[in-house]
């Protein structure tokens, strides 16, 4: 009876095994189709733009860069067993480009329903709210007092804010910018009189900018990672990691360490 027993399960160890091996090369095949889809050239290029904690933020006195899209780039990249090779803009704007032009893999940034028509996004990381920046001798306590005849209001260029706020503003002036730091000087030497963004944005603009405040609520970002059309053997890898790394806590301690404000 012994003996009958222990062939039965060698038996069934023998097959569980011969089946194991049929299918890791299957298995195999897979997750090397889904690498080479997110990094075709051979490492991963993710872009990111200056001054926005989401993105990047270049490191000061000897510390190091930061960003959510920034580091947990760096993560994917691990994970993929590829370099990594963050591309590193002066604008949002910029960063479009470049991935348009089929000079990007990955990008981080708000998933909407026009972006979705050129990039594929995985589910949303983390969703923050929008506002406005306004420097220290603003009268202005919320949405509705930026809201008037003669306020001049910067936005990033070519961005979500410029497209939604001419739906929303409607008898304030906009005055795109080319980059969140010109944003930031037009600010303070009064050629605009407040900025709007999503609030982790004009929160890091804020700290440089003494006495100057964030108010309003006119929306909200949804932030996810995004990768060109075409690459659908990536897409559900790239979902997998951003849920991977959401359990992790990597997303949160990220998002701490790039000092994220207002999130929802």
């Amino acid at each position: 009876m012994k003996t009958s027993r222990i062939v039965a399960v060698l038996s069934l160890a023998i097959v569980a095994f011969a089946a194991a091996c049929s299918t890791a090369p299957a298995i195999d095949a897979r997750r090397d189709a889904a690498f080479h889809a997110l990094a075709p050239m051979g490492k991963l290029r993710v872009g990111v733009y200056t001054g926005s904690p989401t993105s990047y933020v270049p490191g000061e006195g000897g510390k190091p860069a930061r960003g959510i899209a920034y580091e947990l780039g760096a993560l994917l990249a691990k994970d993929a067993g590829v370099p990594y090779e963050p591309v590193i803009f002066p604008s949002n704007e910029k960063v479009f480009e470049a991935f348009r032009a089929g000079a990007l893999d990955v990008v981080f940034t708000n998933a909407t329903s026009a972006r979705a028509q050129f990039i594929d996004f995985t589910p949303a990381v983390l969703e923050v709210e929008k506002g406005y920046l306004v420097p220290s001798r603003s009268q202005a306590k919320d949405g509705a007092d930026v809201d008037r005849a003669g306020v001049r209001v910067g936005v990033s260029r070519a961005s979500t804010t410029e497209t939604e706020l001419r739906k929303i503003l409607a008898n304030a002036t906009m005055v795109p910018m080319p980059s969140l730091a010109e944003g930031a000087r037009a600010v303070a030497d009064g050629r605009i009189d407040a900025y709007a963004s999503n609030k982790a944005i004009l929160f890091e603009m804020s700290d440089g900018l003494p006495g100057s405040r964030v108010i309003g609520n006119w929306g909200t970002e949804a932030f996810a990672f995004g990768i060109p059309k075409g690459r659908e053997a990536a897409l559900a890898y790239l979902a997998a990691f951003v849920e991977q790394e959401r359990r992790r806590g990597s997303v949160r301690e990220a998002a701490e360490r790039a000092g994220v404000r207002g999130v929802k």
